[in-house]
């Protein structure tokens, strides 16, 4: 079974671990979000693929989610010494060697999905990543602050911040230039099933859907596109989702999620068991829709959410 996932940071690794666990002999692609890559202290930073490839290469922290295990962070220590920032962003002394690597190796002419396969060849990490495009897409948060409308960083927004200010609008900066890193088209193209897992629907698979021709190439595969509901109980399962959805005028609901995917999208959708009346809210918007336990409690709950998924694929489109 050939699988493509469309993937943002913790919540889609940790639902790929459980992917693997489900269907240990698939052949997973899994197409990254790289719209919340940052440059800092000079290096290449993307944080989600290499939350991706720590996760299910066994070097994840798994308290935090991000980051790696068995972390120190004497350099970042150093740097704010002599007043080198920012402070705010978190890099360990081990994950510093990914982005040096990383950087180095684009510096030398190499693209990203170049760059991220040779990473993978240390890590191992049973899929293959590929990044949604080589090129530079930045995701962008519009603010109000002192009174004046601005765009920043969406990590400054999402790390330093904590969402705490509100969101105006959301902006993938450079998406509508980019293109689909190679194989991500191809990949989809051949895929038996495509899901959205429960991922940031705005500003992580939103991001992914915005680089010409990869939304079209989903909604026009030949597979199933099966999405999972990140919403759960009016609230998200981690992170702050509720607060991108508001900008893009969504309500932070298992349902509106669904809307907002589209019918023309989405094959079917999963919600938790506690959203069960949802169901016939996204029936009416054209979407199959089955209420199943969604919580990401251990990797086993994990794989048999991912087994619903793919029990889903096969009720709407039969072999």
């Amino acid at each position: 079974m050939r699988i493509v996932v469309l993937a943002g940071g913790i919540g889609g690794a940790r639902f790929l671990r459980g992917l693997r666990r489900a269907v240990p002999d698939a052949d997973i692609t899994v197409v990254g979000n790289t719209g919340d890559d940052i440059h800092l202290f000079g290096l290449k930073v993307c944080p989600d693929l290499d939350t991706v490839m720590y996760t299910l290469g066994g070097g994840i922290d798994e308290e935090r989610g991000w980051g790696r295990a068995d972390e120190s962070f004497r350099v970042k220590e150093e740097l704010a010494a002599y007043g080198v920032g920012p402070e705010w962003f978190g890099l360990g002394d081990r994950d510093f060697a990914t982005h040096i690597v990383r950087t180095q190796m684009l510096d030398a002419g190499f693209p990203l999905s170049a760059v991220t396969e040779a990473l993978c060849d240390r890590w191992r990490p049973g899929v293959r990543l590929i990044p949604m495009t080589d090129d530079r897409v930045e995701t962008h948060v519009a603010v109000e602050s002192d009174g004046e409308r601005k765009a920043i960083h969406f990590q400054e927004y999402w790390v330093r911040l904590r969402a705490s200010v509100t969101a105006e609008a959301i902006v993938p900066v450079g998406a509508e230039h980019a293109k689909p890193a190679p194989g991500v088209l191809e990949a989809v193209a051949e895929a038996d099933v495509v899901l959205l897992p429960p991922s940031n629907p705005v500003v992580s698979i939103g991001t992914i859907l915005a680089v010409p021709g990869v939304r079209e190439a989903v909604a026009g595969a030949d597979a199933p596109v099966i999405g999972l509901s990140p919403i759960v109980g009016g609230a998200p399962v981690r992170g702050m989702a509720d607060k991108v959805l508001a900008a893009v005028g969504v309500e932070a609901t298992a349902a509106a999620v669904a809307e907002h995917y589209g019918a023309d999208l989405l094959d079917g959708w999963l919600v938790d068991a506690v959203d069960a009346d949802h169901v016939d809210r996204v029936e009416a918007a054209g979407i199959p829709c089955r209420a199943v336990p969604l919580m990401m409690t251990d990797v086993e709950a994990t794989a048999a959410m991912a087994r619903e998924a793919l029990a889903l694929a096969r009720e709407v489109r039969p072999a």
